[in-house]
């Protein structure tokens, strides 16, 4: 009988750095469970995105370590394979909205075994401009901070580096103009934040996303925010954000499986909490159930509760 044969990728600086006090009981599970492990420790970024491409069909499951980069990795590898495997993830970085959205166990030898003894979920997968992402594609407002703080303040701070050097970047703010195609209708106009999701968590900020999220769906979730002329629209904003409200003109938002954003000049982005490239036109488009997710709770428990029951609790 053919051993089953298990890919564990790891990147060993991600978060805290715990993987490596969790690694030797990470890997006894895997073998009790009967899989030969190979273990590859990633060197340098997009290191994963290669291996996983040109290896990772080879075997019956791939788990990775890190953080939602590291998944994007090789989620990304995993979309040029002809035979994509499972994937398994263990949440290891310092925000983790992907892995929150899919309910993973925080605790690592717990998400392991969910890796290797859950269920296979049909995930959907962004495609921009021909590269892949996992959960957001983004541009504007706070879209620097993930990839511009020192790892070091992740480690130490968690979420709070996160506004602490989003509350630094404040007074640089600026917007973008911006022609925007979807769902058959175009619109226009100076936009200071966008972002394109298929996650119930943003920056560890649950809901921002909006109600009835599936991960599944065929669709993503589109947020635009419109630079305000004033004091009294940035609070309309701020009020609408916190409160999950879809209430104010000055915030666009949709379900779509395809945006085109046309920008008069070259805007960045950022994918899966890096950086994405600076582009003048991006279009994404919504790759249907592409890759397979190891989770262990059901579709039904994967789907966002109502708005209405979300303001109860």
């Amino acid at each position: 009988m053919r051993k089953k044969k298990l890919l564990f990728i790891l990147n060993p600086y991600s978060g805290k750095g715990q993987i490596k006090n969790k690694l030797l009981g990470i890997v006894d599970l895997f073998v009790k469970e009967g899989y030969e492990v190979t273990i590859h420790t990633t060197q340098a970024p997009q290191e994963a995105v290669e291996l996983v491409a040109h290896r990772g069909g080879r075997y019956d499951l791939v788990v990775t370590s890190g953080g939602d980069g590291t998944l994007d990795e090789v989620v990304s590898g995993m979309m040029h394979c002809k035979k994509r495997s499972p994937i398994g993830y263990i949440p290891a970085g310092s925000t983790n909205d992907f892995a929150n959205s899919l309910k993973l166990p925080k605790d690592m030898l717990k998400a392991a075994r969910t890796a290797v003894c859950g269920s296979p979920f049909p995930c959907d997968v962004g495609n921009m401009n021909g590269n892949y992402f996992v959960y957001i594609a983004a541009f504007g407002l706070f879209t620097g901070v993930s990839y511009g703080t020192p790892q070091e303040w992740k480690n130490l701070l968690g979420h709070a580096a996160y506004i602490l050097e989003g509350a630094k970047s404040l007074h640089t703010v600026r917007s973008y103009f911006m022609e925007v195609e979807c769902n058959g209708q175009v619109i226009e106009g100076e936009f200071l934040y966008g972002m394109v999701t298929n996650s119930t968590s943003v920056g560890g900020f649950k809901n921002m996303t909006g109600p009835d999220v599936e991960l599944d769906d065929g669709l993503f979730e589109v947020t635009l925010i419109r630079m305000p002329k004033n004091p009294i629209e940035l609070s309309e904003i701020l009020g609408s954000l916190t409160s999950s409200r879809d209430d104010t003109e000055l915030i666009f938002s949709a379900k779509t499986d395809f945006i085109r954003l046309t920008a008069q000049e070259e805007v960045a982005w950022t994918v899966d909490g890096e950086f994405g490239g600076n582009h003048r036109v991006v279009e994404i488009a919504n790759e249907k159930q592409a890759v397979e997710i190891m989770v262990g709770e059901t579709k039904k428990a994967l789907e966002t509760k109502p708005l209405e029951i979300l303001s109860k609790n």
